[in-house]
């Protein structure tokens, strides 16, 4: 077992799947739905968890009466909380999804985390104790940021979740061990896969990779460059896919190489993608 920390963005998911999205002014009927806690740093915290490990959120959820639903979803998955504002009683953001049953496309409605940063100085004392593994997704950019100097200090291995760029990224890449990309990471003046690359490998990354769903993943590795083929099937549901894919590569990458955790995660964010839902593949995996 290993401890690890994830860093950032913690909502409240409602999740629907429809046989199309609706039009103006048109009202459907879901076929199913599910509620859970949601968030880049969550969803690879529950997926961390279900492999075997221990795993907390550091983020904000506050007071507000609707927190209770993100509570016992993540106590469900042994999930332990840090928040970095417990008095705020602020609604938490709230992100309503509708999953689209013939493709398992998903459209989102999202509130982030610009209402609620935290500085700093709400970090709990000796946070990075027993932690094996730091994973940041960039939504609280301020203690991502010490978080990731902190780690670098005791040789803690910091991952990013690079699901899109958001200013701020640039203080904490120097601190980086693994960048996971999406192919819709753009960093300033970069659109290529080359590019973002190019601008990664100034901050002496060792290890960077980008996703393209379903296509196989490009990845630079000690100055050596390749691709890790992903497994083809037939999606139900892409929700989150990203986020339990950077919680899988947590998990192996404390046993494995590089190339092996990315194929390893590949393959238990495909089944994900199997079940509707963020939660639903771990019932049958």
């Amino acid at each position: 077992m290993a401890n690890g920390l994830f860093v950032g963005l913690v909502t409240l998911d409602l999740i629907y799947l429809a046989e199309s999205l609706p039009q103006n002014n048109q009202k459907i009927v879901a076929i199913d739905y599910t509620v859970a806690g949601g968030g880049p740093a969550t969803n690879a915290a529950v997926a961390f968890s279900y492999l075997g490990n221990q795993a907390t959120v550091l983020g904000v959820l506050g007071s507000h009466p609707m927190t209770q639903l993100i509570r016992g979803d993540l106590a469900n998955y042994q999930v332990a909380i840090a928040d970095l504002e417990p008095t705020i009683d602020l609604a938490p953001p709230v992100s309503s999804i509708i999953v689209t049953q013939a493709t398992g496309q998903r459209a989102v409605v999202s509130i982030n985390a610009v209402k609620t940063q935290a500085s700093s100085a709400s970090i709990p004392a000796n946070i990075l104790e027993n932690v094996a593994i730091v994973l940041i997704d960039g939504h609280q950019m301020a203690v991502g940021y010490s978080i990731a100097k902190m780690a670098k200090v005791q040789s803690i291995p910091v991952v990013i979740d690079g699901g899109s760029w958001k200013p701020g990224f640039e203080e904490i890449l120097p601190f980086v061990d693994y960048a996971i990309c999406s192919a819709n990471f753009h960093p300033p003046n970069c659109q290529t896969s080359e590019e973002v690359f190019r601008y990664l490998s100034k901050f002496n990354i060792p290890h960077i990779a980008i996703t393209h769903g379903e296509q196989p993943i490009q990845y630079l590795s000690c100055n050596k460059t390749g691709i890790v083929d992903v497994p083809q099937i037939q999606a139900v549901d892409t929700l989150g896919a990203g986020d339990i894919f950077h919680g899988g590569f947590c998990h192996h990458i404390l046993r494995e190489s590089f190339t092996n955790a990315l194929a390893l995660a590949a393959n238990i964010a495909a089944n994900s993608c199997q079940y509707f839902g963020t939660r639903r593949w771990m019932n049958f995996i």
